[in-house]
């Protein structure tokens, strides 16, 4: 029901859109985040966005760098990542929350598959 796409192999400095389509339910009414596995670690949050889209979070690592935003018309997030480092590099999911969510995992409800993004130096 959701669908991550846009990553890929970029190199160190530049810039890529992850989008997180949704299917079959509308998450309109969801909080959305992006979290990341890296080659070897836990899984980890990236950015937080409220149903409105009025409120964001964002982890340290990426506050500056990373934007979230959605389109609820579309049913679908999106995830613009520039000044990419190698260690961006991982498996990029997306998650719906229906009461709230924000940095951990046990408070989504759906995720999608993934989508791979690679950082080369």
């Amino acid at each position: 029901q959701l669908q991550a796409s846009g990553g890929g192999p970029v190199e160190a400095g530049g810039a890529l859109r992850l989008s997180c389509a949704a299917s079959g339910r509308t998450f309109s009414r969801y909080g959305m985040g992006w979290f990341r596995q890296a080659p070897g670690k836990e899984r980890e949050f990236v950015a937080f966005i409220s149903w409105s889209g009025d409120s964001t979070k964002y982890a340290d690592s990426v506050k500056g760098r990373f934007t979230i935003s959605r389109d609820n018309a579309k049913n679908t997030v999106y995830l613009q990542m520039s000044s990419l480092k190698p260690e961006d590099t991982a498996v990029y999911y997306c998650a719906a929350a229906a009461r709230g969510g924000i940095w951990y995992e046990h408070e989504y409800d759906y995720w999608g598959q993934g989508t791979e993004v690679t950082v080369s130096s």
